[in-house]
């Protein structure tokens, strides 16, 4: 048989379009943000007709969804954070975060999709949804601790304050500190948000 060569943008072969759209769409919202991306754009970029990232995703809250699932794989993570002492899980979610951010220089697409969080009601919700059900909630649900989805909430929020003041506001002393020292400063605050006892 021919291989199709419709408008869909389909490749003959075994197909990574969905992953080539997905990584096409990150850059897009690390670089231009929520508003700014739009889908023909991201086609664009995938080198595939936008009627294919429509049928893929439907709209761009859910390939931002798809994005942010992508980024931060939530099943490997949940499993990781909870594989090892319950103990050093501060470090080690502070350990995984900072690795998904990067280097200061050169940092990876979830500060781009913190950023579209925070200028846009829907990628705000998207993240926060994510954050709070995904991810660290299902970590505190499955650690069997009081009050889970507040200790999600409070781990995610020292994250995410980290992420803004290091990688996008750039405070000095956060800029210059080693991954290895702000693992350790950060820690212990987050394995009280997640282990520790109630106030």
């Amino acid at each position: 048989m021919e291989p199709r060569t419709g408008r869909t943008g389909r490749r003959p072969g075994t197909s990574t379009t969905r992953e080539e759209i997905v990584a096409a769409a990150a850059i897009a919202f690390s670089a231009g943000g929520y508003e700014a991306t739009s889908m023909r754009q991201v086609a664009a970029d995938a080198g595939v007709d936008p009627a294919l990232v429509r049928r893929f995703f439907g709209g761009k809250e859910q390939l931002f969804s798809a994005v942010v699932t992508s980024v931060f794989q939530p099943e490997q993570a949940v499993a990781m954070l909870l594989d090892g002492p319950r103990g050093k899980l501060g470090e080690r979610l502070a350990g995984y975060v900072l690795g998904l951010l990067g280097a200061v220089d050169r940092p990876g697409p979830v500060l781009g999709l913190m950023r579209s969080a925070a200028t846009n009601a829907h990628a705000a919700a998207l993240i926060r949804e994510f954050l709070a059900n995904d991810m660290l909630g299902k970590v505190t649900r499955k650690l069997g601790v009081d009050q889970p989805e507040l200790r999600a909430a409070l781990a995610a929020g020292q994250l995410v304050g980290l992420a803004i003041t290091r990688y996008a506001v750039r405070v000095d002393a956060l800029v210059s500190s080693p991954p290895d020292e702000l693992i350790a400063w950060m820690a212990p605050a987050l394995q009280r948000h997640l282990t520790g006892r109630a106030p």
